[in-house]
């Protein structure tokens, strides 16, 4: 499938930005320049505001069965294009072919359970305390066009999860998507077109980040914020709508503890945490990056895991039999070396990988660091790429401990038979996600966010569409 030049969508038509400008869209795998992507400028933005503004009235008059079936449909051309999607994702983004189609289709199913959840935002009557005669009600009401931005590293998923549950509460929504990335996440509004979406509902733009968010944040139209992304740039974004009193919904950065205790399972950790590890590169929020494994097992669970690694085939996205594909830009392969560099220095020991692989595309070898201090860049900024780091633990208090320690709290594993350590991990460790003895399985259902400087707000669940709500009270006295 050749890959596309990619437009704005503003009031229901693709066009180009009304000065003409575009950004070149690069290849990860081969450095090589794709296509373009119109830059959105002011203009585009006045447009696109008052197209939501009225796109949101429209669509919050409507029933919740008549949005259900639009976004249905939207699923349903998800899961029949997954293949040609996937094909363009893998280009822009560099991911393996098998992740970029599964990241289609898991966008199908998280619109088909948003579809159904628009049906259960209800609100409630609540009896007088002191007259029969008074009917008091709780409203639940759509908040209004909201704004969304949205990182390359899962183009497709970081917009679904956003537009289904806004689209399901009854908002319209803008969305200023990555500049890396652009032809994804066009890819996912044309289902929505071709389901039938009214104009106005959905707007898609790209463009300067600063610029566009430092617009569209205190703009009178805008009600709401979600954003995807570091914690840095979140909490200057948070502060700025804060300013407006604006609600905000935050997905922010993390650095995922893997705490192994004396009576894990070896084979089932390695399987687990290192599909988890390696899968997009590394480059995935809830990623697997700080090993914690008992002193016990410290040295047979690293070698393990370093076979795991060396195991992985490194290479294009499209090539059959990949199982990791390119860093997403240069900037991530100089990140690598520097935190590879910083943890060897201060006495890690590299037992896998450590290196760029080749002079063409963004290719590093999946990386394992072991006997890394606490003093390493890596123990303590999160990587964001293939580089996994190992140190051991004495007592499971003490691993917990650790992985409270950093302000992040995002996601968190951990591997044991017990079921004492189980709920006791389950208690103590800081994190909006914990998975036991499994790797990552994000779902539609279940709430998707952190605590601590990962952010707040859901992205998952019934509490991803009580996001997008405002609630009332409304008393009526029968005369």
């Amino acid at each position: 499938m050749t890959y596309p030049n990619t437009q704005l969508f503003i009031n229901g038509q693709w066009q180009d930005a009304a000065d003409g400008r575009s950004l070149a869209v690069h290849n990860p795998a081969t450095g090589k320049e794709i296509g373009r992507v119109a830059h959105a400028g002011r203009a585009d933005l006045d447009r696109a505001l008052e197209a939501a503004q009225k796109g949101f009235e429209t669509w919050r008059d409507m029933t919740a069965a008549d949005r259900s079936k639009i976004m249905r449909k939207a699923a349903g051309f998800m899961r029949e294009r997954a293949g040609d999607i996937g094909r363009l994702l893998t280009q822009e983004q560099g991911k393996p072919l098998v992740e970029a189609k599964g990241e289609a289709m898991a966008a199908a199913d998280i619109i088909e359970w948003f579809a159904e959840e628009g049906f259960r935002v209800y609100g409630r009557i609540v009896p007088s305390r002191g007259n029969l005669a008074v009917r008091q009600m709780v409203l639940k009401d759509p908040v209004g066009p909201v704004a969304a931005f949205t990182p390359w590293n899962f183009p497709i998923n970081q917009v679904v999860r956003k537009v289904a549950a806004a689209l399901a509460a009854g908002c319209s929504m803008l969305v200023k998507a990555p500049e890396e990335t652009p032809a994804g996440p066009a890819a996912l509004i044309q289902a929505f077109i071709d389901a039938g979406i009214p104009p106005g509902v959905l707007q898609l733009v790209y463009g300067n980040p600063a610029e566009i968010s430092s617009y569209l944040i205190p703009h009178p139209v805008i009600r709401k914020i979600t954003f995807t992304g570091s914690t840095p740039v979140g909490k200057q974004l948070a502060a700025m709508a804060g300013q407006h009193m604006k609600r905000v919904t935050m997905e922010l950065g993390g650095h995922a503890p893997v705490i192994v205790c004396e009576d894990a399972d070896i084979a089932t950790a390695v399987k687990s945490a290192g599909a988890a590890k390696f899968r997009n590169a590394g480059q995935v929020c809830i990623s697997p990056t700080r090993f914690l494994v008992h002193e016990s097992i410290k040295n047979e669970f690293a070698q393990a895991l370093a076979k795991h690694a060396q195991g992985l085939k490194v290479g294009d996205g499209l090539e059959e039999g990949t199982h990791m594909g390119p860093l997403a830009n240069p900037r991530r392969l100089t990140a690598m070396t520097e935190i590879t560099k910083d943890a060897v220095e201060k006495g890690a020991k590299v037992l896998a990988g450590g290196e760029r692989i080749g002079d063409t595309g963004n290719f590093w070898q999946p990386t394992i660091l072991a006997d890394v201090p606490l003093q390493a860049k890596i123990f303590n900024d999160e990587p964001f790429g293939p580089v996994a780091a190992l140190r051991g633990f004495e007592r499971l208090e003490d691993a917990i401990a650790e992985a409270n320690r950093l302000p992040y709290g995002l996601a968190g594993y951990a591997f044991t038979k017990s079921l004492k350590n189980a709920d006791l991990l389950s208690r103590r460790v800081e994190v909006g996600m914990l998975w036991i003895n499994m790797p990552a399985l994000p779902s539609a259902e279940m709430p998707f966010g952190g605590i601590k400087d990962s952010g707040y707000g859901s992205e998952g669940g019934p509490e991803a569409v009580e996001a997008y709500l405002n609630v009332r009270a409304v008393s009526v006295m029968n005369v």
